[in-house]
């Protein structure tokens, strides 16, 4: 997790994703990525020099009309002093059920953004983490290139104009190899 760290505090550095009285949605979805992303942010929190507050978010989709269990999530973020809320959605009923979707991904992924902007703003966040890491940029860069011709990859920092929130990315130089070893060693839950 050090390594971890020292790779978010440069990407937070170099490109200003936190300032003095941020409060940040962290977006967690139970996988290695979040989970490293919210770890890594509590643990700034005490040696950055910067203050801020985080409020983690899990939105739970419904998958096959059940609920999971994000208790031990909650359990992780209450021994961070990290506010944490799980919030109910139809996401999984709407894209699978309701509207049968042949391609689910693309529905999904703007369903769950969505949810996850309002959950911002409900609980007074200016900004929001997500746990992209230094693979998916790659991915993303040549998935654009190769899919739509384009050279173009994701901002570590993006200003959301409609909901007034600025998307940070401070896991952007970490591998994912080193996140998941960082997880498994720290001994972090993950949610399937």
């Amino acid at each position: 997790m050090q390594r971890l760290e020292g790779l978010m505090r440069k990407a937070i550095q170099e490109y200003g994703m936190i300032e003095p009285g941020d409060r940040i949605a962290v977006g967690i979805s139970g996988g290695k990525d979040s989970i490293a992303l919210a770890a890594g942010l509590a643990g700034l929190q005490k040696f950055i020099g910067i203050p801020f507050q985080l409020v983690g978010v899990t939105l739970d989709p419904g998958w096959n009309g059940q609920r999971t269990d994000y208790g031990p999530i909650g359990q992780m973020c209450e021994s961070m002093g990290m506010a944490y809320h799980v919030l109910e959605t139809e996401i999984g009923p709407i894209v699978f059920e309701a509207r049968e979707e042949s391609n689910p991904c693309s529905l999904c992924a703007r369903m769950r953004r969505g949810a996850l902007h309002d959950a911002a703003k409900q609980f007074g966040c200016n900004k929001i983490a997500l746990g992209h890491h230094y693979d998916d940029a790659v991915e993303t860069f040549v998935m654009n290139l190769f899919h739509e011709g384009r050279v173009g990859c994701f901002s570590p920092v993006t200003y959301l104009s409609r909901k007034d929130l600025t998307m940070i990315r401070p896991l952007i130089f970490a591998p994912e190899r080193e996140i998941a070893s960082a997880v498994r060693k720290a001994g972090y839950p993950i949610i399937k």
